[in-house]
C-alpha cells in the first residue's frame, strides 16, 4: 500500500558516486569483533549485515577492515580484505547484501597508534611516537593504556599505502559497490592529519600540505588500483576514539583539508562527529558536515546523534548534508528505515547490549535474554 512517509525527505531517492540510492540512509560503520581469529568475515556477519538492508537502509558501510598482514589490523577478531581468502569469506556477504536491493561499501582501516589488537605484529606504528590518549576499549577486547607507537619509516608507510590499494583491489573483486577510507576516529589517515599525532618533520608532516600528503596518496594509489569509475570516498572527524575533545584549528584548517581531498577525484565525504546538528568549528556556527556541504561538490554523509528521525531530516531539509548514517539507533533497530517511514516506535539501545564485548554473539544473548527482536514483525 503506498502512502505519504513520515519525514518524506529521508525517503528521497540519491545518487552517490554513481549508485542510485532508494533513499538518504546509510548504515554508519560500526566496529564488531566478531570475524574469525584469521579475519574471514562469518556467516553471522552475513545475517547481520543483510539484516540492515532488508530493513531498508539502501547504502550498508562496512565495519573497519584491516588492509595488511602487518600492522592495519586493530582489533583481534576484526574482518579483513588483505588476502583472497578474505576476499573470498566477503562475497556470499555482498550478495546477500545486493539481494535485498541495497549497495554496500567496505572501509579499509589501519589501526596505527591506536591498534589494540593485532596478530601479526607484536609493537604499532604510527607518524610519531605519540601515545592515544586513555585506555583501550574493553568491549572491543583492550586493557590498559595504549602502547608507544613506532614512528613509521620511509618503507612502513609505503608498505601502508600499499595495503590501502591492495584492499580495496581486494573489495572490487569481492563485488563491494565502492570503497570508504577510514580517515577517521584517530586511525592512520587521521594521525597523519593531525597535529597532535603527526610531529614529523619530513615530507609527511610539518605544514597542513605535507600532513595531508599521507591521506592524498593513499587516494591516488586506491585510485590507480580500482580504476576511475569504481566509488572512493573517505571518512573524517576532528573528534578520535581516544579524544572527543581534539579539535581542527577553524574555518581555514577544515577547509584545507576537504577540499584538498576533495580535489583528488574522492566521489564523497563522510564526517563523524559528536552532534552533527551542533556547530563544532572554531569561530564558526557550523558542523563539519554543513561546512564540507558549502564547501565542497561532492555529497556529504553526516553522522552524530541523528537517531532521531526529525534530527536526520533537518541535516537534510537545512542543506547540511546530501545523505545521513545512523549508527547506534541502527543497532537497537535494523529496520529503523522501516520503521520511521510506517511511524513505528523506535527502541532505545541498551548498551549493556555492548558488554562485555560489542559483539555479534553478546547482542544475540541479549536479544534473546530480553526477548527484543531486533526488527518489527511487521516491517520484515
Amino acid at each position: 500500500m503506498s502512502h505519504v512517509p513520515h519525514y518524506p525527505t529521508l525517503f528521497e531517492p540519491g545518487t552517490l558516486a554513481g549508485h542510485r540510492l532508494a533513499n538518504r540512509l546509510v548504515l554508519a560503520p560500526m566496529t564488531r569483533t566478531s570475524a574469525e581469529h584469521d579475519g574471514r568475515p562469518t556467516e553471522r556477519m552475513r545475517d547481520y549485515y543483510r539484516g540492515f538492508a532488508r530493513g531498508g537502509f539502501s547504502l550498508l558501510i562496512t565495519e573497519g577492515i584491516y588492509t595488511d598482514e602487518r600492522f592495519s589490523q586493530g582489533y583481534d577478531y576484526q574482518p579483513g580484505l588483505a588476502t583472497l581468502a578474505q576476499q573470498a569469506a566477503w562475497q556470499p556477504i555482498v550478495e546477500a547484501v545486493h539481494a535485498q536491493g541495497a549497495r554496500f561499501f567496505a572501509q579499509l582501516m589501519h589501526g596505527g597508534a591506536q591498534t589494540q589488537g593485532n596478530r601479526f605484529v607484536e609493537e604499532t606504528v604510527a607518524p610519531s611516537a605519540v601515545v592515544s590518549k586513555g585506555e583501550m576499549l574493553g568491549f572491543y577486547g583492550g586493557e590498559g593504556p595504549y602502547p608507544t607507537p613506532r614512528p613509521m619509516s620511509e618503507a612502513d608507510i609505503r608498505e601502508a599505502i600499499v595495503g590501502f590499494a591492495s584492499a580495496a583491489k581486494h573489495a572490487q573483486a569481492a563485488g563491494f559497490d565502492g570503497v570508504e577510507l577510514h580517515g577517521a576516529n584517530g586511525y592512520l589517515i587521521d594521525q597523519f592529519i593531525s597535529e597532535y599525532f603527526n610531529q614529523r618533520d619530513d615530507a609527511w608532516g610539518g605544514s597542513l600540505e605535507r600532513r595531508l600528503a599521507f591521506p592524498v596518496a593513499v587516494i591516488r594509489a586506491v585510485r590507480e588500483a580500482v580504476g576511475s569509475d569504481f566509488p572512493v570516498g573517505m571518512r573524517l572527524s576532528q573528534i578520535k576514539v581516544t579524544d572527543p575533545n581534539y579539535r581542527w584549528s577553524g574555518r581555514e584548517e577544515a577547509a584545507t583539508i576537504v577540499t584538498t581531498l576533495e580535489a583528488e577525484g574522492l566521489d564523497f565525504l563522510h564526517f563523524s562527529e559528536l552532534d552533527a546538528r551542533s556547530p563544532s568549528i572554531e569561530g564558526t556556527d557550523k558542523s563539519l558536515s554543513a561546512l564540507a556541504n558549502e564547501l565542497t561538490k561532492i555529497p556529504v554523509i553526516a553522522n552524530g546523534e541523528l537517531g532521531d528521525p526529525q534530527a536526520a531530516a533537518a541535516m537534510l531539509n537545512q542543506g547540511e548534508a546530501d545523505f545521513v548514517a545512523i549508527g547506534k539507533a541502527a543497532l537497537a533497530n535494523h529496520d529503523w528505515p522501516h520503521r520511521v517511514r510506517e511511524n513505528q516506535p523506535l527502541e532505545a539501545l541498551d548498551f549493556a547490549m555492548l558488554t562485555p564485548r560489542a559483539n555479534l554473539s553478546n547482542e544475540d544473548a541479549w536479544r534473546e535474554q530480553h526477548d527484543v527482536s531486533a526488527t518489527l514483525n511487521a516491517t520484515r
